[in-house]
């Protein structure tokens, strides 16, 4: 699935291969990532990752500057399209002269996942391609290109539980919410999914796998304590896990994290978390911890994360509510409709480029990701 219609992969500096199993990522600043050497000139197709070592997959790097609006640039954070990304026969490539190879793929769809409820929330699954227009960087699509409803996708999920010492009153019982969601949409031999717990740095725990029993053990393995790098994690799920998962069609990839949104030890930015999962085509779900009884600052940062990438934030404040909220993300990723469309007026130049799809009848709410960055190829 595209990020974007016009994806540029951009690969700087190799990336360590991280293991299949238990594996926590090196904490890594962006000074020591820009220390790396260039890569050699690649060839689309050939693995660029090196054998990882000690055992330990990188950490999240990104540019030092914080990223508070979604201009970002091009070179941020940049990573392989996804499998199955439209291209052209003969990509361009860069010269054996430049100091770092560049392998740029164009695309001339967008792809999205989208919701749509009526005004009492409940799901409308039965629409056609005429009852929903789209808007891309405001202008009418060129044309919708295709349309279905995707109630049955095979699912690529990830579970990112905050393993932080912030949220220890709930940690046992949200461990159990988290295995009874587990059992219950994984489907053998047609979903996969991943357990990851973070602290100051994410372990994976149980590695993608349709084994329910194998993903139990990798929830109930995790122990709260340590600091909270919420972004990092993100990051790093999209882009090392799901962003490199290989898929032989369509899927639905999903990140569901509970956290209580207070991060305090990320090398990544909030923004630079977000544009990794709108690239990866990722929807994440949150679950909040905080059992105050009212939204905090760190909640509102939950409520971005989830908005912008076109999933929902849950705010739990019942123990018992959590297992409702994993039940209200199981229904939506069975209640969903796919579309790829063809932008107007695209121009690869690196900004965002939001996306909005309107239906028609005014008394329905379609909730999709905001849109996504239009990489320019290198010169």
């Amino acid at each position: 699935m595209p990020s974007a219609p016009s994806a540029t992969a951009q690969e700087n500096a190799p990336q360590k291969q991280p293991p299949a199993n238990d594996s926590k990522p090196s904490a890594a600043s962006p000074a020591q990532a820009r220390s790396q050497k260039p890569n050699q000139e690649l060839k689309p197709g050939e693995n660029t990752q090196p054998p990882a070592e000690n055992g330990k997959p990188p950490a999240p790097t990104a540019s030092p500057a914080a990223s508070t609006t979604p201009a970002a640039t091009p070179a941020q954070s940049a990573a392989p399209a996804a499998p199955g990304t439209p291209q052209l026969e003969d990509p361009p490539k860069s010269t054996a002269d430049d100091p770092v190879a560049t392998i740029v793929r164009y695309a001339n769809e967008v792809r999205v996942i989208f919701t749509v409820t009526d005004k009492r929330g409940r799901y409308i699954k039965d629409l056609k391609r005429d009852d929903f227009r789209v808007l891309d960087d405001r202008k009418p699509a060129d044309r919708i290109n295709s349309f279905h409803s995707e109630t049955d996708l095979p699912l690529q999920v990830g579970l990112l539980i905050d393993a932080s010492n912030s949220i220890r009153d709930r940690f046992k019982f949200e461990q159990e919410a988290a295995i009874e969601f587990l059992n219950s949409i994984v489907r053998p031999s047609y979903d996969q999914a991943m357990t990851v717990g973070f602290d100051s740095t994410p372990d994976v725990t149980q590695d993608f796998t349709d084994n329910t029993e194998l993903l139990s053990k990798g929830v109930r393995s995790l122990k709260a304590g340590g600091g909270t790098a919420m972004y990092d994690a993100l990051y790093y799920a999209c882009r090392d896990k799901l962003m490199k998962r290989e898929q032989t069609g369509p899927v639905r990839r999903a990140i569901i994290l509970l956290s209580d949104g207070d991060d305090n030890s990320s090398h990544v930015t909030r923004e630079e978390s977000i544009e990794m999962a709108q690239r990866a085509e990722v929807i994440v779900y949150t679950i909040s911890t905080n059992i105050t009884g009212s939204k905090t600052k760190s909640d509102k940062v939950l409520e971005r994360i989830a908005e912008a990438t076109g999933g929902r934030a849950f705010f739990p404040f019942q123990i018992r509510d959590v297992t409702d909220a994993f039940a209200s993300i199981q229904e939506e990723l069975r209640s969903q409709y796919a579309m790829t469309y063809r932008p107007a007026d695209f121009v690869a130049d690196g900004h965002f480029r939001t996306i909005e799809i309107l239906a028609q009848q005014k008394a329905f709410h379609v909730r999709t990701r905001k849109g996504y960055y239009a990489y320019a190829p290198k010169r």
